[in-house]
């Protein structure tokens, strides 16, 4: 489930399998670190796409054969070898990071979509390398299930990626809707905000169970953590349509009886869903 800094990873929780933890602590060391860079502290742009550069140049080292020196980059060298994982996957999610410096607009959902293909996509497709159960179908699943967490966040953070500069709604869409960035910049919750939210989270609602299906391709503990996150997106969205969309003063946030019902929701899941 979402945590503080890299939102779309399971920070080795009790339901992965003990000899998955390592690997999955060690890659989240690795995606949290780097956006960190991209977007914590008061750095210029150009010395956070400098330090991002110097990540890049860690996996030429583990991709040549070479055993980087810092101990986080040599524990993921580890891992990449261990587990044979693609580090096109890493070099993805550094590019995200290193776009989120840079660009700030989005000017439809066909770049937001590949933006997350990058930002999103790859926490799936690794933890199914992990798995070894990256197949065809399986992976198309992850990133359903992955980019739609990527837009649930986007969609209740519109507030803090406001103050941010940063607008993830897609320009023509915001236009599409009637809602300006001056409206943003106020907070307004009107019929076009809500008609606009309702857009939105209906896409990644759609996503979501799109990508359901997954949890049941995967075995014991690992189906039932993947079954958790997609109740969790789920019940995400359910929270921002009970505020009426007004995402500006009340985030969602999961509580202790948001978990239970998550808990029975995805003890329910079929296969069709």
């Amino acid at each position: 489930m979402p945590v503080e800094h890299y939102e779309n990873f399971p920070v080795a929780s009790i339901l992965l399998p003990r000899h998955l933890r390592e690997p999955v602590e060690a890659i989240y060391a690795f995606a949290r670190s780097a956006d960190d860079i991209a977007d914590e502290g008061d750095a210029a742009p150009l010395v956070r796409l400098a330090q991002l550069n110097d990540y890049r140049r860690e996996l030429n080292t583990i991709d040549s054969g070479g055993m980087p020196t810092q101990a986080m980059f040599a524990r993921l060298a580890r891992n990449v070898r261990a587990f044979k994982l693609p580090t096109i996957l890493l070099r993805d999610l550094l590019d995200a990071f290193a776009q989120d410096v840079v660009k700030k607009r989005y000017a439809d959902f066909a770049e937001l979509r590949d933006y997350s293909r990058r930002s999103a996509d790859p926490v799936g497709r690794l933890l199914l390398h992990l798995y070894q159960r990256a197949t065809p179908a399986n992976l198309a699943r992850s990133d359903a299930i992955c980019s739609a967490l990527q837009f649930i966040n986007f969609w209740q953070d519109v507030a803090i990626d406001w103050r941010k500069d940063r607008v993830y709604l897609p320009q023509d869409e915001l236009a599409r809707f009637g809602v300006s960035e001056a409206q943003l910049a106020e907070g307004r919750v009107d019929a076009a905000w809500r008609e606009l939210m309702r857009f939105q989270l209906q896409r990644a609602r759609d996503m979501m169970h799109s990508g359901a299906p997954l949890a049941h391709a995967l075995p014991g503990r690992m189906g039932w953590e993947l079954r958790l996150v997609v109740q969790g997106g789920l019940r995400t969205l359910e929270q921002i349509e009970a505020v009426d969309y007004d995402v500006f003063r009340r985030r969602p946030s999961l509580g202790k009886t948001d978990w239970l019902r998550m808990l029975w929701r995805a003890s329910l899941m079929r296969k069709k869903d």
